[in-house]
């Protein structure tokens, strides 16, 4: 296994998720449209890597409420949790911009699984970003991960 370096020295293996795959648009099922703010902006004039994870929050978010999840714990018994993610980033991106966020299940294990997302500028087919995120099905009243349910489960490809 090859290590990359960190700045302080420590060796980290990469993630066996995150191998080096270029995803197209065709590679993803739920979609959230967006347009970068002023505020997304860093110092270097681009926008900030904390804006993407902003932006992959609210498009995970609104894909859990597609699926009858509320994005909110407010009483419910069931829901998902995160537990992970990995990101690699290809471009950087200029504000103003109009983005696609692509999202589809791609691991599905007893309690947790694992959603890939690609972040695309509008009317290109490679993208500014990937990541995989494992999600854990965690019961609140009980606080503790359950399985996954059926619905995600066969959602995966």
């Amino acid at each position: 296994m090859r290590y990359t370096p960190s700045v302080s020295g420590v060796r980290i293996p990469p993630s066996p998720q995150m191998k080096k795959q270029k995803y197209t648009r065709n590679d993803f099922e739920h979609w959230k449209t967006l347009q970068t703010r002023w505020r997304d902006l860093d110092a270097m004039g681009h926008i900030n890597h904390a804006a993407y994870l902003t932006f992959m929050e609210n498009a995970r978010l609104e894909f859990y409420e597609s699926l009858g999840f509320s994005s909110r714990n407010s009483g419910q018994t069931d829901g998902i949790i995160l537990a992970s993610m990995t990101i690699q980033y290809y471009e950087q991106v200029i504000h103003p911009s109009d983005l696609d966020i692509g999202q589809r299940i791609v691991r599905v294990g007893n309690k947790s699984f694992d959603m890939s997302t690609a972040i695309f500028l509008k009317d290109h087919d490679s993208p500014v970003l990937s990541a995989i995120f494992t999600l854990v099905a965690f019961n609140y009243k009980i606080n503790q991960s359950i399985p996954v349910p059926d619905l995600i489960r066969d959602m995966c490809r």
